[in-house]
Order: C-alpha cells, then structure tokens, then sequence
C-alpha cells in the first residue's frame, strides 16, 4: 500500500508498506526529480527513521540527485521495543528489495548502527551498488575483543563509513585498514551528537555526515 505524505518543500514523499518474511515493513520515500541512484537507508536497534542523521540526509540528498528510502523494519512497525536477532533483521531487509530497486535505479544500501551492519551483511547477495554504514558498531562498548569489522571488510563493493570521534562503539582510529572510505565526524556520539562544550554545534556536526554523503554519493560510477 502507498500513500502520498506531505514532505521537504520541493520534495514528493510517500509512504509504502511492504509484506516481508519478518512482518510488515515500510518505506518512506524522498524522492529526487531525475534521480540518479536510490540510497535506501534501515535505522538501529534503539530508534527509528527519525535519526537525526537519516532525516538530515532525506532533507538534502534529493537536491543531489539521490532519492532517499528510509527503511522501517517489522519490529519497529509493529512498535516492539527490542531488535529481533540479526537473521531477521536481514530477512526484513531482503523483503524489502525488490520494492528498492523497483525505480531501475542503482540502489546503496545502507543504515545507521545495526541497520548497517544488516546493510553490510547483505550487499553481496542483494546486488547492492554500494554501501553506506552511519555510526557501524565495529564492537560492543568496552569489548573491542569483539569485533563485527569481518561483516564491514566483506561487503565486496564501494563503502563509506561515518563515523563519531567519540563512538563509544568503535573510535575512527579503532578501525582496521581495509577497502573502505572513512569519515569521522569530530567529537561525535553513536547518534552524532556533540557536547555542548564542543567547538562545533550540532548543525556542523550534521553537515559532516551530509556533505560526506552528498560527495561520496556522488563520486559513484
């Protein structure tokens, strides 16, 4: 089911619900006029598409060209409070594909936190054109002996990750070499929040991600 929403001046939004395996998910477009690339983006295992960082790129992608899914998973739709374990979060993700490449436009896949971890995991076998991976959790707070880099080093095409300077889930410095584009965003949290005593507010902080995305994005053959 699809309906027309009221969204960023100059941008068409609507809404799509999408049966998967997992349940119901839904899709809310931001759609660019003579899109180039479909960025589709899952949210984390503690929030929704209301992030912070995944509205700011809804709001300033489409002017680059980039149609904006933003990505709900069942869970989140059937307003659950807790993440169901990873094998069903890629299960939600896959279901929702075909509705992402629907537009025959190249599709980065990409989330914040486990969503992209779920991006990063499934990219291979969903044909992804790239992957974006906001605030990846490379490991448990405190426990760097449990490292998730083999699911960011084995998405076999073009990555970025941005990144919070204080991400208590893994530091920009904490990340191993590997075939990836890296982007810290200076002072930032997981959600890239930045403390007031920062000599950067929280818009710069924002701006970070989006110019970053906005540039990679582009950068894409």
């Amino acid at each position: 089911m699809t309906e027309a929403t009221t969204g960023t001046p100059g941008t068409p939004r609507t809404t799509e619900t999408i049966e998967t395996d997992a349940g119901t998910a839904r899709i809310t477009w931001h759609e660019a006029r003579g899109a180039r690339l479909v960025l589709a983006v899952g949210h984390g295992a503690g929030g929704g598409v209301d992030a912070r960082d995944l509205a700011a790129l809804a709001a300033v992608l489409p002017a680059h060209g980039v149609t904006v899914a933003l990505v709900e998973q069942p869970w989140r739709v059937a307003g659950k409070k807790v993440a169901p374990a990873p094998r069903t979060l890629d299960a939600g993700w896959r279901g929702v594909w075909p509705a992402l490449a629907a537009p025959g436009l190249p599709v980065v896949s990409g989330g914040r936190s486990a969503g992209a971890r779920v991006a990063c995991r499934t990219a291979g076998e969903l044909g992804a054109h790239a992957v974006l991976a906001l605030s990846f959790p490379l490991h448990p707070p405190g426990r760097p002996e449990k490292s998730r880099a083999g699911e960011l080093l084995g998405t076999g095409v073009p990555t970025l990750v941005v990144q919070g300077g204080n991400d208590p889930f893994g530091k920009p410095e904490e990340f191993p070499d590997g075939p990836y584009e890296l982007v810290g965003v200076p002072w930032g949290d997981h959600g890239f929040a930045v403390p007031k005593r920062a000599p950067v507010d929280q818009d710069r902080a924002l701006a970070v991600v989006t110019d970053a995305v906005a540039a990679w994005t582009g950068s894409l053959g």
